[in-house]
């Protein structure tokens, strides 16, 4: 067997040994998630490291398997749901049995868009991310700017996950700013620049 026929084979593992729970979109808007499936326990999951895998996400959220794009929306948004960044700074798919290293370029996600919410009367600033999912701007999701990105902002995400704007997001973001460029979200202040 050829080494691409092995990787293939390994690609295709590591998307079996996910639990069948985390293939189904979620049907609780309020649950948060990367990708809008039931969230898998990351936290709880404590596997074998087994190498890298030739996968990589690009500067632009590009899910690469092999140097080429995953053309599949639904097999990378479910991989996104698998991912987390470790104490090593490193980023890796894990699954209730093995774990592989994953190249990425600058944030593993990127925000496709902004949306303002009241909720429990509380304005609310809700990102909607490339892989499904949606985050509020809050303590627990802040935005700060990226250097790295001309100042364009990112926001915090769980499992050591981060998500950079888009530059439609970005200008939208810029757009619900008030004049001091702070954006306001779940009773607190967070600034642009």
């Amino acid at each position: 067997m050829g080494r691409d026929q092995q990787e293939d084979r390994r690609l295709r593992a590591l998307a079996g040994s996910i639990p069948d729970r985390h293939h189904n979109p979620e049907r609780t808007p309020s649950t948060l998630s990367i990708n809008g499936r039931t969230p898998a326990p990351l936290d709880q999951w404590d596997p074998t490291y087994c190498g890298d895998v030739d996968m990589a996400i690009a500067e632009d959220g590009t899910w690469y398997h092999e140097g080429l794009p995953i053309r599949r929306k639904e097999l990378w948004q479910l991989f996104a749901g698998i991912l987390r960044r470790e104490a090593d700074g490193e980023y890796y798919l894990v699954t209730p049995v093995e774990k592989c290293r994953v190249g990425v370029a600058l944030h593993p996600l990127i925000i496709t868009d902004f949306e303002v919410c009241e909720t429990e009367g509380q304005t609310v600033v809700q990102a909607s991310l490339n892989a499904g999912g949606r985050f509020p701007v809050s303590i627990a999701h802040p935005l700060a700017p990226e250097p790295r990105a001309s100042g364009a902002a990112y926001m915090g995400l769980p499992h050591g996950l981060t998500a950079l704007c888009s530059r439609a997001a970005w200008y939208r973001l810029v757009a619900l700013a008030d004049d001091r460029h702070r954006i306001h979200s779940d009773g607190t202040f967070f600034s642009l620049v």
